[in-house]
């Protein structure tokens, strides 16, 4: 027998599996492909031998059934579920991009945005959980995914109980601790009856692990992990990451109150909050605990390779984007974000094997598109060339064309204006052909210098090569600039060579932009 327990091939009449994806303790996820409705989708597989106890068929059953009947966009979406040939079958959305936990093992910790953003899209998927009558009980990194345009999704409903079961319907006892351990609430542990306000716990330690790079609670082994936060309150958020506003550490800290009276009381409200947080502003001289600090987004020491005297020369005006998003607003979490792109999906894994299908990243394919009708964006992708990994908070680069004008996308924060040593940082737009028109860019901040390039070729790989700027611009504040491209291109690059300062960034990094929108208009 292979090493997978199913071989290639059509299952349930209509869905053809294509590959293993993954495969854990439990079940095997498959990429396939819905023959009548031609997409991907992610086909769950409950192993064999698991599938001989029925409390564990039920258990996979009651997965589709918590799911069924959910339909939001920041919750993995559940299509089918049957038995084929002794297997038990779930067939779910499939996820292009990689989990919160893969994101923090290559990151350790993610700007207090980011962190922001997944909390309240996570927050308002609990909330419609909660409603839809479920706890989820297993909020952790490796069940929440993220794809390339930054949305993010709440997966993984094995272990999700009723709020409030019928009799003798539920599989487990309120005493029998279900979840994963460095994520569990305290109710969960003490065996004590649950309600949505667990969930909003778990992600309260999500979140302190993206903004401090590490869990509040962990000792030697599950049991001590579990118990640890029964006897003591976490360390403060402040003291491990002093620049992040006071109000963002006083929201993790209200999820984390072992009362669950003390908490948010719903996923609405923790989303609320978030957001709220997202506009704080620097407090030196607050008196409240957690301490004062700043918000930071992604910062990075740079220093000016050149004297200001000889900046100031310079013919062409410097524009630098703005730092990170500051977008998630009711419409950003509960409408489904919109990206078409060129993708290619690299090799999947997951570090959860039980979970969802988790590929890898998705990569951006740079290519020259096949014009079919007007000139239309199809991709969109940061350009840093002269950084250490050759993107700037890729992660959200798709609020440019989600056509919510509130979300935005943004540089890090830098020391200086002109980005230190890299001097300029870039966008580029992939269009779906060669084609002339109007490119329409909503910077969201200012001072700002732009100077826009085009290809109709392969676009070179650095800020070299291509050629002299089709425009220029220099604004003292934040608006929509529009830039002609009279000669036929198949790329555009934005760069941006200066930017004022931020409330977002620290005093050290204080400078940082943002972009609200991009938009080409063909001719």
């Amino acid at each position: 027998m292979s090493a997978a327990e199913l071989e290639p091939g059509f299952i349930g009449d209509r869905y053809r599996l294509e590959r293993l994806i993954a495969r854990g303790g439990m079940a095997e996820v498959w990429l396939g492909h819905d023959t009548f409705l031609d997409r991907q989708v992610a086909i769950k597989v409950l192993k064999r031998h698991i599938a001989r106890d029925e409390t564990a068929i039920e258990r996979f059953r009651r997965e589709a059934l918590a799911c069924a009947g959910l339909n939001h966009p920041n919750i993995v979406a559940v299509y089918d579920s049957f038995a084929h040939d002794g297997f038990q079958v779930v067939v779910m959305q499939y996820v292009q991009g990689r989990s919160l936990r893969d994101l923090l093992d290559k990151k350790k910790k993610l700007t207090p945005g980011l962190s922001i953003m997944m909390g309240a899209a996570i927050a308002a998927a609990l909330d419609a959980t909660h409603q839809h009558g479920y706890i989820h009980r297993d909020v952790k990194p490796g069940n929440i995914l993220v794809r390339p345009d930054g949305h993010f999704l709440l997966a993984d409903f094995g272990i999700a109980k009723a709020i409030n079961p019928a009799e003798g319907s539920d599989l487990t006892s309120d005493n029998i601790m279900m979840g994963t351990a460095k994520y569990l609430s305290p109710e969960i542990v003490r065996g004590k009856p649950l309600d949505g306000r667990a969930d909003l716990y778990s992600l309260g330690l999500v979140l302190y692990e993206c903004l401090s790079g590490k869990v509040p609670f962990l000792s030697d082994n599950d049991a001590d992990t579990a118990l640890a936060r029964l006897q003591r309150e976490p360390t403060d958020l402040g003291h491990l990451r002093p620049t992040l506003s006071p109000r963002l550490v006083r929201v993790v800290h209200k999820l984390l109150a072992r009362n669950p009276d003390h908490r948010y009381q719903t996923g609405e409200d923790t989303r609320v909050a978030l957001l709220e947080a997202l506009t704080d502003e620097r407090d030196d001289h607050t008196t409240l605990t957690p301490p004062s600090g700043q918000r930071v987004v992604l910062e990075r020491s740079t220093t000016t390779t050149r004297p200001s005297e000889r900046r100031r020369q310079r013919p062409a005006p410097r524009l630098a984007l703005g730092g990170f998003w500051r977008s998630t607003t009711v419409r950003l979490l509960v409408a489904t974000l919109i990206l078409t792109g060129l993708v290619i999906t690299a090799v999947l894994r997951t570090r959860d094997p039980d979970n969802v299908a988790v590929p890898d990243p998705a990569v951006a394919e740079v290519m020259t598109p096949v014009a079919s009708g007007p000139a239309a964006i199809t991709a969109i992708n940061s350009f840093d060339p002269n950084g250490d990994d050759g993107v700037e908070n890729e992660e959200i680069i798709g609020a440019l064309v989600d056509k919510n004008p509130q979300s935005s996308w943004a540089t890090s924060c830098y020391a200086d204006k002109f980005f230190g040593a890299k001097e300029r940082v870039g966008v580029l737009v992939t269009l779906s052909g060669a084609g002339t028109g109007m490119l329409r860019v909503n910077f969201a901040n200012g001072p700002i210098g732009a100077e826009i390039y085009g290809t109709a070729t392969t676009p070179p790989s650095g800020f070299d090569g291509w050629g002299p700027p089709l425009a220029k611009e220099y604004r003292t504040r934040g608006e929509i600039v529009k830039f002609s491209v009279t000669a036929p291109v198949t790329h555009l690059l934005i760069v941006l060579t200066e930017v004022g300062k931020s409330v977002a960034c620290s005093t050290t990094n204080p400078f940082q932009g943002r972009i609200n929108e991009v938009a080409f208009i063909p001719a």
